[in-house]
């Protein structure tokens, strides 16, 4: 049959109702998280390492014993999910519905469809995107590096927190980032600015040396002509591809990370804005995976991860 809707043809996806009967209560959530983290079926004692341990029906909300440090630990224990009082099942959603949120998946989403108040929904959220795996690097190219800018219009800010002075990037976060073309892999993070020392240091640890580099013709890449095999395209008079330079395929990313932020987030704190811009790098990292695989992913990112409320407002 030819293949009609858009998206990735070949992922294999789950429909809601098919994960509301997956993880239909939290005995069958905790089993399917337990497969995960033991995939041998054996549960291994997060303090001490050993796999001389049982469990004990009785025993909740801990329900295994280490027999070598007689630690008592649950599937949670060790993981961003520690001291949640959620039960597996609710996790198990939350997941999904980061998973399936192409342009991401706002707090209140999370509050509504998870029945929790928004504040847990928030933290709840934020554990995710630290559990979200990233690339390893560096690339091997040919590479595309870009920046983007984050910060709304100075025009539409209150007075008081107006720019008195300066235009264009001021006031702004900078993401910047890498899309090895290969692989279709990103990479990201924000950056102070974008002065040469910045955007080359951000570029030398993300694609090896002598690798086929494209950038457009901002003054901080042109040193690093001297190492790899760099080629710019002049966005300021109209030039966006010569030959194979481009820088498209990342400029492409930061529009879809762009449309998440005006639709879905709205606005995103500075402070926060490295958790955002690597959930969007990693899910577009496994976007090629059917949706079992990418929370199977973010379940493995969960483990010896922990990020409590308390730190997260500070």
């Amino acid at each position: 049959m030819a293949h009609k809707a858009p998206g990735k043809h070949y992922r294999k996806g789950i429909s809601l109702v098919k994960v509301m009967e997956m993880f239909h209560d939290d005995a069958t959530a905790e089993d399917w998280f337990a497969s995960i983290r033991w995939p041998d079926g054996k549960p291994v004692c997060p303090k001490c390492g050993s796999n001389n341990t049982r469990r004990k029906a009785n025993r909740k909300p801990m329900p295994f014993r280490c027999r070598a440090c007689n630690k008592f630990f649950s599937v949670k224990y060790g993981t961003v999910m520690e001291d949640s009082k959620l039960g597996c099942r609710v996790w198990a959603i939350a997941v999904y519905l980061l998973t399936t949120g192409i342009k991401g998946t706002s707090s209140m989403k999370f509050h509504r469809d998870l029945d929790v108040t928004q504040k847990t929904a928030w933290h709840v959220a934020m554990r995710l995107r630290d559990s979200l795996p990233q690339v390893d690097v560096p690339f091997a190219g040919p590479a595309e590096a870009d920046e983007t800018f984050i910060g709304g219009l100075e025009g539409n800010k209150h007075e008081s927190k107006r720019l008195r002075q300066g235009r264009g990037h001021q006031g702004k976060a900078i993401v910047a980032g890498v899309r090895d073309r290969p692989t279709n892999q990103v990479s990201v993070k924000v950056v102070e600015n974008t002065d040469g020392p910045t955007l080359q240091g951000f570029v030398r640890e993300r694609v090896q040396q002598g690798a086929v580099l494209y950038t457009d013709e901002h003054a901080g890449y042109k040193a690093l002509r001297h190492e790899y095999d760099h080629s710019t395209v002049h966005h300021s008079v109209g030039d966006y591809v010569r030959g194979q330079a481009s820088t498209n395929g990342i400029e492409s990313f930061w529009a879809m990370f762009a449309r998440g932020i005006d639709g879905i987030y709205h606005h995103i704190s500075p402070k926060h804005l490295n958790r955002y811009a690597g959930e969007f790098a990693g899910r577009h990292n496994h976007r090629p995976l059917d949706t079992i695989a990418q929370m199977r992913a973010i379940v493995s990112g969960m483990v010896g991860k922990r990020l409590r409320y308390a730190e997260l407002i500070a």
